[in-house]
């Protein structure tokens, strides 16, 4: 009997120590993550004016520049509100939004490729395989619309939530057109507030306020719906 026990546990230690290995990856991946958030979203390491002198010595080439340098910088948890402001009073309204546009798809692109790489293999053997084969059927059916679902919730990190779409496996096709409709709101705003201080235009500074407003509540009333849905998905 002693024998059968050794055995069973014996034969269930791989697994185990598969699992750990899994949450170890995942734990220190977030880690690293919550540490770039913390340094540059919060400690503000990155100088916006030192940004917007590299671009501008681009010449012609600055709004593309502008697009690479913004897009690494928002994978790294540069605040895009900042960004994108500086893309307005670089560039104006016009140009400027096309800009924050590409710099915003970009970064989506860069986070969700960089999680799946580090954290999909590990998410998936810890969800298990129907577990996860279910997932990728939600993802394909309705990955979209969660990312650009996701872009109208007001005060939720679009490079943490990118970074967490890429983890799940979301298609890097979904990725990018779901940042591109649901971020093109808030790039008008911040891009056009940005505009406004080159500009001294109040009235584009109240066209960008009433969008955000209309965002915000958009957002809110969409979260509080995609909540109450999951609720009534949750068994009792």
């Amino acid at each position: 009997m002693t024998g059968e026990m050794t055995d069973t546990e014996g034969a269930a230690s791989p697994d185990t120590a598969d699992r750990r290995r899994h949450i170890v990856r995942l734990v220190l991946f977030a880690a690293v993550l919550a540490a770039l958030f913390a340094l540059m979203a919060v400690g503000r390491v990155v100088d916006a004016d030192e940004i917007r002198a590299v671009v501008t010595a681009a010449g012609p080439a600055a709004p593309l520049a502008y697009v690479v340098v913004s897009a690494v910088l928002g994978a790294l948890f540069v605040p895009g509100p900042i960004l994108a402001a500086g893309s307005g009073l670089l560039f104006g309204p016009a140009v400027g939004l096309g800009v924050t546009l590409g710099s915003t798809v970009g970064t989506a692109m860069i986070a969700s490729q960089i999680a799946r790489r580090a954290g999909r293999d590990s998410a998936r053997a810890l969800l298990g395989a129907d577990r996860a084969d279910r997932l990728d059927g939600l993802i394909e059916r309705r990955g979209l619309w969660a990312v650009v679902g996701q872009r109208f919730i007001p005060g939720m990190s679009d490079t943490m939530a990118a970074y967490a779409f890429g983890a799940f496996g979301m298609p890097l096709w979904q990725m990018a057109l779901g940042a591109l409709i649901g971020s093109t709101p808030r790039a008008f705003v911040y891009t056009s507030l940005g505009a406004a201080l080159g500009e001294k235009s109040a009235a584009l500074a109240f066209a960008a306020a009433a969008v955000w407003c209309v965002t915000a509540i958009v957002g809110v009333f969409a979260a509080h719906r995609g909540y109450r849905a999951w609720r009534g998905r949750t068994p009792r």
